[in-house]
């Protein structure tokens, strides 16, 4: 019986590479996603690869509708035994502010970006470890290790987070593993309604790329997954060397976001 595999986000970018990648390993798939028509494409994509899959269009940021994911990820009958957390969007509000919008977007952020990866995480590795073997990938960011507010607190959850729950599966036949990409080129800020930053080109990563290493390094069983040498570089240097400078840069990129 071929395993199963959920991906939330798993209708563009970075999710949808994880469930390409997962497909060809040969993995039934559940994709989650809001917009019913790229997550019907997704799907229809999808299947002509001779895997199945089910499709569950739902908003996140509902505290409600997470228990539809739950209840998939209970089901015994089909076991899922790969869970890939990618739903997100872009968060750009200030973190000092009583603007009611502003505090909205903050909320919906923590409840699909923290809340979701919390609670289904959770669930999976329940199930996981009854069975003895599961893999579960939660993505980060690279601006885990930057200051640039709400957004980076979100991601630095994400990361400690799944480390603890590697730690806490170890020997348990189940792993955990955050990726953290650089920026890519997807519709994460589009849809956000955002403009993509206006940073060197070199800096992107293609997000097929992202989702191959990252996989690679779930498989092998690394907790922290960061994608390509140059971003490796970029957070050792954001990790090791001097605080100011990730302050200063954190600094000069919320100031240069506020111009977009």
């Amino acid at each position: 019986m071929a395993a199963w595999a959920l991906v939330t986000g798993g209708s563009s970018g970075i999710g949808l590479e994880f469930a390409r990648l997962l497909a060809q390993r040969g993995y039934n798939l559940v994709l989650v996603a809001q917009d019913r028509k790229r997550l019907a494409a997704a799907q229809a994509e999808l299947k002509g690869t001779g895997v199945l899959v089910e499709a569950i269009s739902l908003n996140l940021a509902k505290r409600k509708s997470a228990d539809k994911v739950i209840a998939r990820l209970k089901n015994k009958s089909k076991p899922v035994e790969a869970l890939v957390n990618c739903a997100g969007f872009v968060l750009h509000v200030p973190s000092a502010s009583a603007n009611p919008a502003d505090l909205a977007a903050g909320e919906a952020a923590l409840q699909v970006m923290v809340n979701s990866v919390l609670l289904f995480s959770s669930v999976a590795a329940s199930e996981m470890k009854h069975r003895g073997k599961g893999m579960i990938i939660n993505v980060a960011s690279t601006t885990a290790w930057a200051y640039t507010g709400n957004y980076s607190a979100i991601k630095r959850w994400v990361v400690s987070y799944t480390e603890g729950l590697a730690i806490e599966l170890k020997g348990s036949g189940v792993t955990a593993t955050a990726v953290c990409p650089g920026w890519a080129h997807t519709s994460f800020h589009s849809s956000g309604g955002r403009p993509e930053p206006k940073v060197p080109e070199w800096l992107f990563t293609d997000p097929a790329v992202i989702a191959q290493q990252g996989l690679r390094d779930a498989l092998s069983g690394k907790i922290l997954s960061i994608p390509t040498l140059r971003w490796r570089i970029i957070l050792w240097v954001a990790m090791h060397g001097p605080l100011a400078l990730a302050r200063g840069f954190s600094r000069k990129y919320i100031n240069s976001r506020g111009s977009q």
